[in-house]
């Protein structure tokens, strides 16, 4: 996994937390329409997420000085719940800071307040339409990997 060579946009990672195999290709298409071309990292479900992020399971031994500069999380995964993985980063100083976008089709009131709760850093609820979703992944991405401004110590990892 390398982490790129410009200092640039597409040197920060994303990691994808998405178990809807229609929706992680619309995602990652996209984003390669757009011309961002940032690694990135798909877990498919809660548990691969929480491996990926603490260098655990098959994950054992990654760099983990390589932190996402954005994590989209869909609340309804298998093995372990979005919101639980959302808790976990949470909870733990190496990945606390980790900008968190939910990304969900839940209409829940009840999901967005506890996903705030949380500390999730943005709640969207995904489009149904292709070409609604496509725009809204790519304000995502726009956002959280340009405008968007991190600590110092974070803007060296």
């Amino acid at each position: 996994m390398s982490k790129g060579s410009s200092p640039g946009m597409d040197s920060k990672l994303i990691l994808l937390i998405e178990d809807n195999v229609d929706d992680e290709r619309l995602t990652l298409r996209a984003l390669r329409r757009n011309n961002i071309m940032n690694e990135v990292v798909v877990a498919c479900d809660g548990q691969e997420a929480i491996d990926y992020l603490f260098g655990t399971g098959s994950f054992s031994g990654r760099d983990l000085s390589v932190m996402p500069a954005v994590v989209i999380l869909d609340l309804k995964l298998p093995r372990l719940s979005g919101l639980e993985v959302l808790k976990r980063i949470r909870s733990v100083p190496a990945t606390m800071r980790l900008p968190v976008v939910v990304l969900t089709s839940s209409e829940d009131v009840n999901q967005i307040e506890e996903s705030y709760a949380l500390g999730a850093n943005s709640f969207i609820q995904k489009p149904t339409d292709p070409t609604e979703f496509s725009e809204m992944v790519l304000q995502v991405a726009m956002y959280w990997l340009l405008l968007n401004r991190t600590t110092p110590e974070r803007m060296l990892a």
